[in-house]
């Protein structure tokens, strides 16, 4: 037993360190590798939200730029068809052309379903010089609303010497999708027009 003695201590200290490792020491290394892996999923998380947060500032910054942005459109698209309104603005630009505007017919409003608006196509008559004219379409183009000349046709007025005589077909605009024959006035929301 003398020999075996220091075997079977050896064995059994070799027996204890295994347990101690097996029950301390491999579930504390568990451990660190799950914390590890949270540290890591932690960091992705924190640069993913670092990443929104200054997307977030980025808009927080823009935000007066938009703001401006939107509140052009919104002038230049109002929200109502306001024919009225169109009326006063083309004669406006027709006497600060020195034009008289001799015929201003508005069609039904359309609404677009490619461009989400509704738009309004004047047929309007005029008469004057070339440079009345071409000063009459230039003021239509940069009127406050949105407007453009779909077409314009320019004749010789039979009235005047060197005068001319233009048919134009103006459209204008407006976000109201409900404008139109038959519809409830004022903006809405609601393209499909379901109520």
């Amino acid at each position: 037993m003398g020999r075996r003695g220091p075997i079977i201590a050896g064995a059994a200290g070799l027996g204890l360190s295994l347990l101690l490792i097996f029950f301390l020491v491999l579930p504390k290394m568990n451990e660190v590798a799950e914390s590890r892996a949270e540290l890591e999923d932690a960091r992705t998380e924190q640069q993913t939200l670092e990443s929104r947060l200054r997307a977030l500032e980025d808009a927080r910054d823009a935000a007066p730029d938009a703001r401006t942005i939107i509140a052009d459109v919104d002038r230049q698209i109002p929200p109502t068809a306001d024919v009225p309104g169109v009326i006063l603005l083309l004669d406006n630009a027709a006497t600060q052309s020195s034009l008289d505007l001799k015929v201003f017919t508005p069609a039904a409003p359309v609404f677009d379903t490619v461009t989400g608006l509704t738009h309004i196509d004047v047929q309007v008559s005029v008469e004057g010089t070339y440079f009345e004219l071409d000063e009459f379409l230039f003021r239509i183009e940069t009127l406050p609303r949105a407007a453009k000349t779909l077409n314009a046709t320019i004749s010789g007025s039979a009235g005047t010497l060197g005068g001319l005589q233009m048919q134009a077909t103006v459209q204008v605009f407006t976000s109201d999708t409900s404008a139109g024959p038959g519809s409830s006035p004022g903006p809405t929301d609601d393209v499909t027009g379901a109520a």
